[in-house]
């Protein structure tokens, strides 16, 4: 079998869909080679303390840990002096950050979780980066807050990694989904998963079930089937699975199926992922793989983002159950 790493797979994007410029390849690569030095930091677990709080709360109002602030380090120090940024941001930071002007600008704005799931670092469970690019519009000398808020639907690529047990790449540029997985020997990200496809159907849900007291009918109502199992409406069983870390979850669905849910709820209100480092890079590549991704009443790459960390509802995966749970939000949930 033919190994084809992430340039090659990049360069073939460029050369027969002119979907990837030279700039943009660059950008990818770049965020790829960042991922493989936070993998490297991650897998040292204890002996590096990476699990330990940094006794301070990011923009967002959540605990530190340290390797958030490594992560988020790596990704800045990795980005900022190539010339294809006009600006980044992520959930750590409360404006974007802006490139110092001994470096060339580019055309592009980089939006990024640095390490989610961070929580998970002391019980050893996978975490994740997940990353998003847009085009900078207009006159991008100075990309202030602006020029980032736009509908996820305007993203030219957007990806994630999964560091677990393996490191996996996950990345679409708008054709398609496509995994690669660190060869550490060769230090390379190898194509493992030439086209990622989620099928229609699931037997397999994922939710925060501790929040089910604040859960709205339609969710509840969802829910409640699947709980049913055969003897239900739904005549099958199914099986719930919750990491507690998007990128697992995702990762997921992606590889056999299934339905990931953070709706909005009585405790939160807007939502608890972020629009802009979270849900829209997911949606982007759910729908490249043929599933489907809404708020719970409308698509969230059509959402317009009103500000940089904003929350949202989440439900996405396989696309008959997200039809049916939103379906279910229109109706109001009656039975």
């Amino acid at each position: 079998m033919r190994r084809v790493t992430l340039t090659q797979y990049l360069i073939e994007q460029q050369r027969h869909f002119g979907t990837v410029s030279p700039e943009l390849r660059l950008l990818i690569e770049v965020v790829a080679r960042a991922c493989k030095a936070i993998s490297h930091a991650v897998s040292k677990g204890p002996l590096a303390g990476i699990g330990d709080s940094v006794g301070l709360d990011n923009v967002q109002g959540e605990a530190q840990k340290k390797l958030d602030v490594i992560a988020n380090s790596v990704l800045v120090e990795a980005n900022e002096w190539g010339g294809q940024l006009a600006a980044m941001v992520s959930e750590e930071m409360a404006e974007p950050y802006q490139i110092p002007n001994r470096y060339p600008k580019g055309e592009f704005l980089l939006l990024y979780d640095p390490l989610d799931g961070s929580s998970n670092l002391d019980v050893n469970i996978s975490v994740g980066t997940i990353f998003s690019v847009l085009r900078c519009p207009g006159n991008c000398a100075e990309a202030d807050t602006s020029a980032f808020l736009q509908p996820g639907s305007k993203q030219v690529a957007a990806g994630f990694a999964v560091y677990g047990a393996a490191t996996i790449l996950v990345l679409s540029v708008g054709n398609g989904v496509v995994g690669f997985t660190l060869d550490r020997e060769l230090g390379s990200f190898v194509m493992t998963e030439e086209r990622i496809e989620i099928p229609p159907e699931t037997q397999e849900f994922a939710i925060n079930a501790s929040n089910a007291r604040n859960w709205g009918a339609p969710v509840k109502r969802y829910i409640d089937e699947c709980l049913a199992g055969k003897e239900g409406p739904r005549g099958k069983d199914f099986n719930m699975r919750w990491v507690a870390s998007m990128v697992a979850d995702v990762y997921r669905i992606l590889s056999r199926g299934g339905i990931f849910m953070y709706p909005t709820d009585a405790k939160h209100k807007e939502g608890r992922l972020r629009l802009m480092y979270e849900a829209n890079p997911m949606a982007f590549i759910v729908e490249q793989a043929g599933g489907a991704a809404t708020d719970g009443s409308q698509r969230i790459l059509d959402i317009q983002p009103s500000k940089l960390h904003q929350r949202v509802g989440v439900v996405l995966g396989s696309r008959n159950e997200v039809e049916r749970v939103t379906r279910y939000h229109t109706d109001g949930g009656a039975r």
